[in-house]
């Protein structure tokens, strides 16, 4: 991966990762404030990153050894809306591993405004394969997605 791509992609810390985001126009109801649906596009972008930091390449998620395919797809959502962002705020979203094996992942996110937290969000992902059935995360993959989460938890 390019440093230029590297850093558009944020960073992993001993928590997980971190992804600064600017609100634009787009992204605000007339008022200027964020729109609830648009903070829906600014965790998907900390989830992909955060998979994309770890090796996880979403477009080509067939692996060699198997063939079987493997795709995440929400699930579940719980999302608590604290206070709103406006356009021009920057953003850091952070996304944690609360737990990757079987046939599922729990990641914890949160969207910040400076040490302000906006939205705090828990987001069950389903593994499945290319066919759209259940599959078992890859012990290497899950090992991870893991080892961020254990570093997260020795952190504090």
């Amino acid at each position: 991966m390019s440093d230029l791509n590297h850093h558009l992609s944020g960073e992993l810390t001993e928590a997980g990762h971190r992804l600064a985001q600017r609100v634009y126009y787009e992204d605000t109801d007339f008022s200027g404030v964020v729109y609830h649906a648009r903070y829906l596009h600014f965790l998907e972008r900390g989830r992909t990153d955060y998979l994309r930091l770890l090796g996880v390449e979403q477009g080509s998620l067939v692996l060699e050894e198997d063939r079987e395919g493997l795709v995440f797809v929400v699930h579940r959502m719980e999302i608590d809306f604290k206070s709103p962002a406006r356009m021009d705020d920057i953003l850091t979203i952070v996304t944690s591993t609360e737990k990757a094996g079987g046939a599922k992942m729990i990641l914890n996110q949160e969207i910040r405004r400076g040490e302000q937290l906006l939205i705090a969000a828990r987001v069950i992902i389903a593994v499945i394969n290319a066919a759209g059935r259940p599959r078992r995360l890859p012990e290497g993959l899950a090992a991870r997605f893991l080892a961020k989460a254990q570093e997260a938890s020795g952190a504090h």
